[in-house]
């Protein structure tokens, strides 16, 4: 049981922290709302355990083969982040009157976990961690864990944001928060160039 709940301090540790996957849940959430957050939040949760199943069962070989695969993958993380930031702080913040804006899609969600330098890192030391052996059963048990714990991380992000939609019924509250998301996704780029 012990090793269950290690996983799950690991798996809570890693998904509830501030990075850019939350940062959008939590601004899908203000702007769309927790029901239309969703998408986002379950495909976020789902991109994650795909990649976590696929290091462990092998891909992590792959990347130690070659190097600079990974090192691809981190500077196409960054560039997408880095979009991603300049396209919340270029909004204008007008409100979506006419009904065309929509919140993140699952495959947005699931593509950000592909591109997201954090969760690369999360995948490796997990298995690290948890299945250094490589055995199956491991490796689903723990992804079990992770896509509950991971979704639900997520979700308290989306959750969260929709407590902000009072202060965001004009396009100057919007434009604030929207900068204020785009300075937070810089900040986890920059954070995770670090580490």
């Amino acid at each position: 049981m012990s090793l269950i709940i290690s996983m799950a301090a690991f798996a809570l540790a890693t998904s509830i922290t501030p990075g850019p996957v939350n940062v959008v849940a939590l601004s899908s959430g203000a702007r769309f709302g927790f029901a239309a957050s969703q998408k986002h939040v379950l495909g976020a949760a789902t991109g994650f355990t795909v990649l976590l199943v696929l290091i462990g069962l092998g891909l992590h070989e792959v990347l130690v083969r070659w190097p600079l695969l990974t090192q691809v993958i981190q500077w196409g993380g960054v560039a997408f982040l880095l979009y991603m930031a300049w396209k919340l702080a270029a909004d204008d913040g007008r409100l979506d009157a006419d009904g065309r804006a929509s919140a993140p899609s699952m495959l947005y969600g699931a593509v950000m976990q592909w591109l997201n330098p954090k969760a690369w890192l999360a995948c490796v030391a997990g298995m690290g961690l948890f299945v250094a052996d490589g055995d199956a059963a491991q490796v689903w048990l723990f992804a079990a864990i992770y896509l509950v714990i991971c979704y639900l991380s997520v979700a308290c992000w989306a959750y969260a944001g929709t407590f902000l939609r009072r202060y965001l019924a004009n396009p100057r509250g919007v434009r604030l928060f929207n900068r204020a998301m785009a300075a937070l996704l810089v900040a986890s780029v920059g954070y995770l160039l670090t580490t």
